[in-house]
């Protein structure tokens, strides 16, 4: 999609386009209208507005066969009462408009929303419109046609604005796009079927973007490698299946030469498909265990985004991605496995894989003497039950760094919640037979997940993601591309501020 800034908002009588996008607050005095809406169609559009249009949030009404001759369809876009428009609420405007269009099959429309925002920063309302916009146009067979179906989607996009604010709406809309595009790529990796997006696909998607990007360099290890570093963890999990695992570690280098400072290091869990192992899943919704490498695609969408936005700030992503499957050489329950740290652990249950694959990654991602490590991870149920699909939960080692995470999330519309990481809940993981059980039981499931992996990132500050409820929606909607959105603004936060 094309997303153009114009300044052509005195003139929008003259626009031509398949439909034209206009704000309406639902307690419009009608006789202070703004001049947009009075120069289209002799007044036509405000006995509409008066008689017809309730104009509440989210509510449109399209209008056909207008006077006006270059503009096809004139879309009133509720945006509720004025005193509570805000860069939220003109950003699902933005997208209800965009769903307006989508149902009608029109492929290029303009939108003059913007105007009727009465905020100092524009380039924040701008920036969060268009990732909305794009993520509600995206189509998981944009890319792989797999149903041979048709596909019709927008092609243009047009934020009409003033002259003032044109620089200040392009510059944000810019950042937008290269933030959409790191979460795109997530929601296609993540939407993938498994027997395609196989731990050996992820690891060529990141030796494309080390092609594209000239910041970006790449390394992919295989078994052999990674039993000589001594995975013993990540390794147990890959061994019942056939599909060769792959540590991928993929680094951005931009950082400033002169300073030279502490890399920032993501890590994604990359379970390509989880059937639980021997621990076997319930086959009801097994398909949906595809999803369980959410947690490294996002991080190669957010390397995709800040490569875009050459972001001043050393990253490094690390991805140990496998499959879990049940066979003859698979984990069994009682099972002793030592990690890459030396502690060893007692495989309770072979479901809770994620983080047996994460530790030894935290492990490894010492030797870069980083100054934060951030893993994300589809990591577990109980952090859905906890906190459904709205916000992601948020561990953290260091206050500061927690701070920063969550206003992050908030300005990006990607929220997390902190939840607890007391170390008294280390007495659920202890094991007669190892250093740690790889479960605690029932009860406090994301939490004593939490607290296994801070284990073993003692040594520099750290936060974890559960994205487990984030990452994707139910009844086949698909990949959500959170948290790319949070991380990416994380990012750039901690570059403007050094």
């Amino acid at each position: 999609m094309e997303i153009i800034i114009s300044n052509n908002i005195n003139k929008i009588h003259e626009i031509k386009t398949e439909a034209l996008g206009i704000g309406v607050f639902s307690d419009e005095d009608l006789t202070s209208m703004p001049e947009i809406i009075r120069n289209i169609d002799n007044n036509i559009v405000i006995e509409i507005i008066k008689n017809d249009f309730q104009a509440d949030i989210g509510k449109n009404i399209v209008l056909y066969n207008l006077n006006n001759k270059l503009v096809k369809r004139i879309i009133l876009v509720g945006l509720g009462e004025k005193s509570k428009f805000d860069i939220d609420n003109y950003t699902i405007a933005e997208e209800s408009l965009a769903k307006t269009c989508i149902s009608n099959n029109i492929k290029e429309y303009c939108s003059a929303l913007i105007t009727r925002l009465s905020v100092s920063d524009k380039a924040i309302a701008a920036r969060n419109s268009v990732i909305s916009i794009k993520n509600t146009t995206y189509r998981y067979m944009d890319e792989i046609n797999l149903c041979n179906k048709k596909i019709e989607k927008i092609t243009n996009f047009n934020i009409i604005t003033n002259k003032h604010d044109q620089k200040e709406i392009k510059n944000g809309a810019y950042e937008g796009q290269c933030i959409a595009d790191g979460i795109l790529l997530s929601r296609k990796l993540s939407d993938l079927p498994s027997n395609i997006c196989t731990p050996s696909f992820l690891a060529e998607t990141a030796k494309k973007l080390a092609d594209e990007f000239e910041s970006i360099t790449v390394n992919i290890m295989d078994h052999d490698q990674v039993c000589e570093l001594g995975m013993g963890a990540f390794t147990s999990v890959a061994k019942g299946s056939k599909e060769p695992l792959k540590f991928i570690e993929i680094q951005y280098n931009s950082g400033k030469k002169n300073s030279k400072p502490a890399p920032i290091v993501l890590i994604g869990k990359g379970i390509t498909f989880d059937s639980g192992g021997i621990s076997l899943k319930p086959s009801n919704s097994m398909h949906e265990m595809k999803y369980d490498m959410c947690g490294a695609s996002s991080v190669l969408g957010v390397l995709r985004a800040i490569a875009k936005l050459n972001i001043d700030h050393n990253v490094i992503g690390l991805i140990p991605t496998c499959e879990n499957m049940p066979s003859g050489n698979s984990n069994k329950p009682g099972d002793v496995v030592t990690s890459m740290s030396g502690k060893t652990i007692e495989i309770i249950n072979t479901d809770a894989e994620g983080r047996l694959i994460l530790c030894d990654a935290l492990t490894y991602a010492k030797r870069f003497n980083p100054d934060i490590v951030i893993d994300i991870a589809t990591l577990t149920g109980a952090c859905v039950v906890a906190l459904g699909s709205i916000y992601t939960g948020l561990f953290s080692n260091n206050d500061e760094l927690a701070a920063k995470i969550i206003n992050a999330g908030e300005s990006s519309r990607d929220p997390v919640w902190r939840m607890p990481l007391d170390k008294s809940y280390l007495d659920l993981l202890k094991s007669n037979f190892a250093d740690l059980s790889n479960t605690g039981g029932p009860s406090a499931g994301a939490i004593t997940a939490g607290c296994f992996l801070s284990e073993f990132a003692e040594h520099y500050k750290w936060a974890h993601l559960d994205i487990a409820g984030t990452a994707w929606k139910k009844n086949n909607e698909g990949a959500t591309g959170r948290p790319v959105s949070l991380i990416t603004k994380f990012l750039i936060d901690t570059n403007n501020a050094n």
